[in-house]
């Protein structure tokens, strides 16, 4: 899979290597859905999390969460935020929002994750497009 010059998927290689998290399992597979989504997309460590970007950072592992595992969408730290929050076709309800640049995808367990895969991955698609 051809990766962007700035990709730094061996950080996080290193990151997951030593993470101790009930959710590892979940986040190893986030890794895969969200670089899956787009070949120009590349990971890194953000706010000492799995995180990924294009040109600027635009999802951040939740690994904070009480239960479960969740990603968080931002539009990029030079990204004035809008005045409302875009619109996302978002049939399964997955974002919650959280200010009108930012939102909240979350997943109990590996089952929901394989299972709202497909509309997570169509979430992503037009987030990106934001950017």
């Amino acid at each position: 899979m051809h990766r962007k010059a700035t990709d730094t998927t061996a950080a996080v290689d290193v990151f997951m290597a030593a993470l101790v998290h009930p959710c590892k399992a979940e986040v190893e597979v986030l890794r895969g859905i969200v670089t899956g989504v787009d070949p120009r997309i590349a990971e890194g460590i953000k706010w000492n999390a799995p995180s990924w970007r294009l040109d600027e950072y635009f999802a951040t592992t939740h690994l904070r969460a009480r239960q479960g595992i969740g990603v968080i969408l931002h539009l990029g730290a030079k990204t004035r935020a809008p005045e409302q929050r875009p619109a996302i076709d978002d049939p399964d309800g997955l974002l919650e929002w959280l200010g009108p640049d930012r939102a909240r995808v979350a997943f109990a367990g590996m089952d929901e994750l394989r299972r709202r895969q497909s509309a997570f991955e169509a979430v992503l698609r037009q987030w990106i497009r934001l950017l």
